[in-house]
């Protein structure tokens, strides 16, 4: 696929992946505000091969005991390009929040015990704002690129240095088969998540989608279609303006189930979710409805409450509070400029993405070098390319890379699903519809 240089066009096909990157956040971190109906869940226990350094505990309880002091290997330089600054195309928060969890791993057992010297480089949303970046992390001699949200990612440069590379969202086609890992599917393991339920639970044969109309939502839109259409089930999409008033959204979801589909799916966001909720309400709709996570978020579900009732959400984790999560709060609430306990682990938006892929690595570097492995940004890959048991932080999300060949630098293919519950909560889905994979029908 070519890609295009316009702006525009650039934040459009972006935006395709953000919906995706979003869920990322809650599946890892759950709602800190929100509540389940079920009884708390234990932590995933950890993989059987992985075994932790014989430390003394830290005199700061939050810290996992791993993370006893400072690092006493030698210094590793790590990268990460991201972009930024451009109107439209701005993330800041993926390098401060990257930043942010190195600055503490150097106080707390750094990367394998090794110290992170952390290179940032800002990309503008074009091939040569990328390829400028590539060359400038080599050239300070980087171990170690990590992809915050780059579209045009300078794979070559990279490869010819020898410098392995990690990312969390692949954006684009090329993304998903280059010389790298990505700890997410994106939007193609999101589509074929909801084909995956739109199938298997809901035995649907026929399907009503509403959507925005514009090239992000349509490049979603066409992403579902085909994963759909893979099932062998038929859909009928009705498209709509990006913001709708309440007649508007009444309307798309009338049209998309007046045919009598077993199944809506909807993939509007934020102010749309609460116009198709309502919508569906008031028409009297009693079909089930599945829809991101972003639907779920507490900021809807509080201004909609039953009018919820039927819907599925994708990406969301239950309700369990954890160590991964207290240490998210610590670490990221100096960042936003809030206390502790007004850190919400799926109201980060993107920027919690980079935490997530940082905290991540570092769970693997220590395990990788609890094996007995020498911690190197080459070895770190390799160890996370071809080991199983390792799991996305958080420890439900199963990490498989190249478990498909068509998504060969895909690292992770489920993710969890919640419903509405009653009472304005969002609970988790029993198995085997908790943790969805999406390989059987990825577009």
């Amino acid at each position: 696929m070519k890609r295009s240089t316009t702006v525009g066009s650039r934040r459009s096909r972006l935006v395709a992946a953000l919906m995706a990157g979003s869920l990322i956040i809650a599946a890892c971190g759950g709602d800190d505000d929100g509540g389940s109906s079920e009884p708390a869940a234990t932590e995933a226990p950890a993989p059987a091969d992985s075994v932790a350094p014989a430390e003394p505990a830290p005199a700061d309880s939050s810290a996992p005991a791993a993370e006893a002091g400072p690092p006493t290997g030698p210094e590793m330089i790590v990268g990460m390009v991201n972009t930024e600054g451009t109107p439209g195309l701005d993330f800041p928060d993926m390098r401060r929040f990257a930043e942010a969890a190195f600055d503490y791993l150097n106080t707390s057992g750094g990367f394998g015990n090794r110290p992170v010297k952390f290179e940032s480089c800002v990309a503008k949303g074009s091939p040569e704002t990328s390829q400028a970046c590539a060359q400038e992390l080599v050239g300070k001699g980087v171990e170690l690129v990590l992809v915050g949200l780059d579209l045009f990612p300078d794979y070559k440069t990279y490869e010819a240095a020898g410098v392995p590379v990690i990312g969390i969202l692949p954006i684009l086609p090329g993304d998903y088969t280059a010389n790298a890992l990505y700890l997410s599917g994106g939007t193609a393991t999101s589509v074929g998540q909801m084909a995956t339920v739109a199938k298997e639970k809901f035995n649907a044969a026929s399907v009503g989608i509403v959507s925005a109309d514009n090239a992000g939502a349509n490049q979603v839109a066409a992403g579902l279609e085909a994963a759909l259409t893979k099932a062998g089930i038929t859909f009928k999409t009705v498209k709509g303006g990006d913001n709708e008033t309440d007649a508007g959204y009444q309307g798309l979801m009338r049209e998309a189930s007046k045919d009598n589909p077993d199944l809506l799916i909807s993939l509007y966001s934020d102010a749309g979710c609460i116009g198709t909720m309502r919508g569906y309400a008031t028409l009297g709709l009693d079909v089930p409805v599945i829809t991101t996570g972003i639907c779920a978020d507490d900021d809807v579900i509080s201004v909609v409450g039953d009018e919820a009732t039927n819907w599925y959400f994708q990406g969301v984790g239950k309700d369990t509070e954890t160590p991964e999560r207290t240490l998210l709060r610590k670490i990221l609430a100096p960042v936003i400029g809030v206390g502790e306990d007004e850190v919400r682990a799926n109201g980060l938006g993107l920027g919690g993405l980079g935490y997530v892929l940082v905290m991540s690595l570092r769970d693997y570097a220590n395990q990788m070098v609890a094996a007995g492995t020498e911690m190197t940004g080459s070895n770190l890959f390799d160890f996370l390319k071809n080991s199983t048991g390792l799991f996305l932080l958080g420890g439900e999300t199963p990490i498989e890379c190249g478990a498909v060949a068509a998504y060969s630098s895909v690292c992770a293919f489920t993710s969890p699903w919640a419903y509405y519950g009653g009472d304005g909560k969002v609970v988790p889905q029993e198995e085997p519809f908790y943790l969805v994979d999406s390989k059987k029908y990825l577009p």
